[in-house]
């Protein structure tokens, strides 16, 4: 994934460097996340237009396990291991 993609995470729902099944599935990242916010039958019917039932449950399980494991590790104060860093290429 190129860096100008991972820097427009944040405006996902507008970018043109993600397809409209990458912001679906970040939009169900969100509403499972974010505290107020909730997966109305319109987003699941979406989701449904870009993933079989197998994958629905694939990408919910993904999505609630990293929330889990995120509070988890927040709660016993466990830090980042800076894995969502880029590493500089090798010369740079």
């Amino acid at each position: 994934m190129s860096d100008e993609k991972i820097e427009a995470l944040p405006e996902y729902g507008t970018s043109l460097l993600y397809s409209e099944k990458e912001r679906v599935a970040l939009e169900y990242a969100d509403c499972m996340t974010i505290t107020g916010l909730e997966v109305t039958d319109e987003l699941f019917e979406r989701l449904r237009r870009f993933y079989d039932d197998d994958a629905l449950v694939e990408l919910t399980a993904i999505i609630a396990w990293e929330n889990a494991s995120s509070k988890f590790n927040r709660a016993l104060r466990v830090p980042s291991q800076m894995l969502w860093k880029r590493r500089a290429a090798k010369g740079s």
